[in-house]
């Protein structure tokens, strides 16, 4: 799992005042995750996973928004992950 140092830097976020809602994006994609039948946590293919849902969440918090090639991408990730 990334660190929120690492996805606040993805995300290109110098302040701390959204600290709390990236680390519980962060947990809830560690849940997707899980949930979505991937085991594997400690690689590289896994963090970028992480990185993207929260990206996919923060960047995207309008539900009427059009996001299908970027969740195209993390699902792809998925699906890779679920093989290991």
């Amino acid at each position: 799992m990334p660190e929120l140092s690492e996805v606040k830097e993805y995300l290109r976020i110098d302040g701390n005042e959204d600290d709390v809602f990236i680390s519980l994006l962060m947990e809830a994609a560690k849940e997707y995750l899980s949930n979505a039948g991937v085991t594997e946590q400690g690689s590289a293919l896994y963090k970028v996973a992480v990185m993207l849902y929260v990206t996919l969440q923060y960047e995207n918090r309008d539900p009427g928004q059009k996001i299908e090639k970027f969740n195209t991408a993390f699902q792809s990730i998925i699906l890779q992950l679920k093989t290991y």
